[in-house]
């Protein structure tokens, strides 16, 4: 069991959109500052998801300890609530060993389920979930929409299985409810907020998605498709499920980069629309300080 968090628990978290730089700011703080990094990246936790995630290798790590990463087999599911459990342990493992516990990823949900908490429990609904899973992609969007547009703008709109289960959840309550606040504060949280500017952001995006094309990114979807099937491999990102399009003749390999280019800054501008709401005040009440951006 998981011992509960306590204010005088003391934790980094660093956040940024896609490609802002936050891998190697969470190295250079674990050096400066005697830390362990908990990766928050829903799809880090997956074996052989490694060019498509930009996975930090051995050499980059320059022998910091990082965490829930490689966790998991594509196949297998991992929930933000898994990610809760396994992050409050890791906090309290590494406080204990007299560390920094710095928690650095793009996977905003998980920051917020672990410091705001978790939505109420809702069972699954066989009867519901096969009925939507006849529904095409299109179809299961605008009715999140239609029901709980606010719930729709977090979501992709090809992600089958966030928006059957979004569609589940409003079923059960009427809309995805909010998160219930924490009775005490989860942690003494610090925020660094990496804000490249819009221009140098795209810049960073086509760089990383160049070298990521060269560095063989289509093998490794084409390796992890004929693991998981297609079904799951829409459900591992969109550099994935691009990728799959491809592979399966339903778009050419020019239109690769600039279609992969195109959807990875729109989920930028997401994770920046967040990151405002962040600096605004939507933070935990326990925070040191007030978010501070950084630019790099």
């Amino acid at each position: 069991m998981v011992p509960s968090p306590s204010m005088t628990t003391k934790i980094l978290c660093i956040a940024g959109p896609t490609a802002s730089g936050k891998t190697a700011r969470a190295v250079s703080e674990a050096l400066r500052r005697n830390g362990e990094i908990i990766s928050v990246d829903s799809r880090q936790v997956y074996r052989g998801l490694d060019i498509g995630t930009e996975k930090i290798t051995r050499e980059e790590m320059r022998g910091i300890p990082h965490h829930l990463i490689d966790v998991r087999e594509p196949d297998e599911p991992y929930s933000a609530g898994d990610f809760v459990h396994d992050a409050g342990a890791l906090i309290r493992e590494i406080t204990q060993r007299g560390k920094l516990p710095i928690l650095a990823g793009g996977t905003h949900f998980y920051f917020d389920a672990l410091l705001h908490g978790l939505p109420p429990e809702t069972p699954p609904n066989p009867k519901l979930r096969a009925f939507y899973d006849t529904l095409p992609d299109e179809d299961l969007y605008a009715r999140v929409q239609q029901q709980d547009p606010k719930r729709a703008a977090a979501l992709d709109p090809k992600n089958r299985r966030r928006l059957i289960r979004a569609l589940e959840i409003i079923e059960a309550h009427g809309k995805v409810p909010k998160r219930a606040a924490l009775m005490t504060p989860a942690y003494t949280t610090e925020w660094i907020l990496l804000e490249p500017d819009d221009t140098n952001l795209k810049e960073r995006i086509e760089k990383r998605l160049t070298d990521t094309l060269s560095k063989g990114l289509v093998d490794e979807v084409a390796g992890i498709r004929k693991q998981v099937g297609d079904k799951r491999l829409n459900e591992l990102g969109l550099e994935y499920r691009i990728v799959g399009e491809y592979l399966r003749g339903e778009r050419t390999e020019d239109s690769l980069l600039p279609a992969l280019t195109a959807k990875l800054w729109q989920y930028a501008r997401r994770q920046k629309a967040w990151l405002r709401k962040l600096k605004n005040g939507t933070v935990p009440a326990n925070s040191a300080a007030p978010p501070r951006p950084d630019r790099n």
